[in-house]
């Protein structure tokens, strides 16, 4: 028997069984909420921090930069690696990594200790769990619903970053201690699904691709990680298309993790709202997001995603310049802010996602994301410096509010002018360019 008889033998029939990418994707959103709550956890401790060790708001900044500048870089690197040695290996000895890292950032009494901690090892880490591993899960494990699937597994990184803002909040008012040790604890727990049901690839399991054709096949692995990424950037770099998008996620990067998931807690704390109360909206944020970055990804499905994009950056600079009014006004006027904001807060990744398949090809598709997120993280990490050390020159967030809603702006018209047909995917023989704005009928998949 050949092996795609096999292969569609083993499929299961009349969609009686639940196909296993299926359960790839569970186990991935479960890493992705708990690496993204990882992440959040230096939002809560700026304060803590200033009081137990007398650490300035740009002090604790740097640490922060420092973890989503390596974050973001990790990410063309953690897509080779994942092509060359696949879920089973990358993603529990990075979820090891976030582990180790956060334990003995519990012991720092230097700052340089909890950048070396927090900074690089667990920037390492969670990078290599970030959207490169949703993207890589969505490319080879869907054919089928790959929109959707980005959209619900962005959520989980974007929502874990502020659904456990509370409880970490909480646990800071006992010891800024307990916060890296919880995290620490969570990572551990977090690698034994991991390890169990993640699979690398659908024919490990005598599968397609969910929604495949017959025929579909994983492309081959990579030789070398550091080279692949690397002359995937020069594969994908030609293009000034490419560099449309890695600007607008440098802006995406600068209007949310670097500035919002890091300073807000801060911001409200000036305006006399508690740490625990501000860490709720954020929460709140995380509730809205699940559904925003869903329904992003249904529509990039059928939809034009620089149509998307342009009303997402628009909305979102709209929204930042009335963060700080929104901040002084009360609760009412900070609540629908959050439900403003919460929808839009990841809602870019499932057309960026989408654009770069289309620009890059299906062959560059995961590492041409890769760089195009280490962009987002290179605008979260000016923004976590910057707006730190704006507000304490000025004694306020205002300023920085302003500079993102900005950015925001002139992302919303600099995406207008990307062209799928500039890409290395309209040269390259070798590349599948994704769904059209307007799909059909999804094929069939079990």
């Amino acid at each position: 028997m050949s092996a795609d008889a096999t292969m569609t033998a083993a499929r299961p029939a009349g969609g009686r069984r639940r196909h296993y990418a299926w359960t790839v994707f569970a186990v991935s959103w479960i890493v992705l909420l708990f690496a993204a709550g990882m992440r959040a956890a230096p939002g809560v401790l700026i304060g803590p921090l200033h009081d137990a060790l007398g650490w300035s708001k740009a002090d604790v900044g740097l640490a922060v930069s420092v973890n989503v500048l390596l974050y973001g870089f990790t990410g063309p690197f953690a897509a080779a690696l994942l092509n060359r040695f696949g879920l089973r290996v990358v993603v529990p000895c990075a979820l090891s990594l976030v582990s180790v890292g956060t334990f003995l950032a519990s012991f720092a009494t230097a700052r340089w200790q909890f950048v070396a901690c927090w900074g690089v090892l667990v920037g390492i880490g969670t990078g290599c769990m970030a959207a490169v591993l949703a993207a890589t899960v969505a490319n080879r494990w869907f054919v089928s619903r790959r929109g959707l699937v980005t959209g619900a597994l962005m959520a989980a990184g974007g929502s874990g970053q502020v659904l456990f803002l509370q409880l970490l909040a909480r646990l800071a008012d006992h010891g800024w201690q307990l916060v890296p040790r919880v995290v620490a604890g969570a990572a551990a727990v977090t690698l034994i699904p991991a390890v169990i049901f993640l699979r690398d690839k659908p024919e490990d399991v005598g599968l397609r691709a969910y929604g495949a054709p017959e025929g579909h096949r994983t492309p081959p692995p990579q030789s070398n990680p550091v080279r692949t990424a690397f002359r995937g950037l020069g594969v994908v770099g030609r293009t000034g298309t490419f560099w449309l998008l890695w600007g607008s996620f440098f802006v995406c990067g600068v209007s949310t993790n670097g500035l919002v998931q890091t300073h807000f807690l801060e911001a409200a704390h000036d305006h006399a709202i508690a740490r625990t109360t501000a860490a709720g909206l954020l929460s709140l944020i995380g509730l809205l997001d699940i559904a925003g970055t869903l329904a992003s990804g249904w529509l990039t499905d059928r939809y034009d995603p620089t149509r998307l994009l342009f009303a997402y950056y628009g909305l979102r600079g709209l929204s930042l310049v009335l963060l700080e009014p929104a901040l002084g006004s009360g609760h009412l006027p900070l609540v629908a802010f959050i439900g403003f904001y919460g929808l839009d807060w990841i809602a870019t990744v499932p057309p960026t996602v989408a654009l770069c398949r289309r620009v890059c090809g299906a062959e560059w598709a995961t590492v041409g994301y890769g760089w195009v997120f280490a962009g987002h993280q290179v605008g979260a990490s000016v923004a976590a410096w910057g707006a730190g050390e704006i507000r304490d020159v000025t004694g306020s967030y205002q300023l920085a509010f302003l500079l993102a809603a900005g950015c925001c702006l002139v992302a919303a018209f600099g995406v207008l002018r990307i062209r799928a047909d500039d890409g290395v995917a309209a040269t390259s023989p070798v590349s599948v360019v994704g769904p059209s704005p307007v799909p059909g009928p999804a094929p069939a998949a079990s």
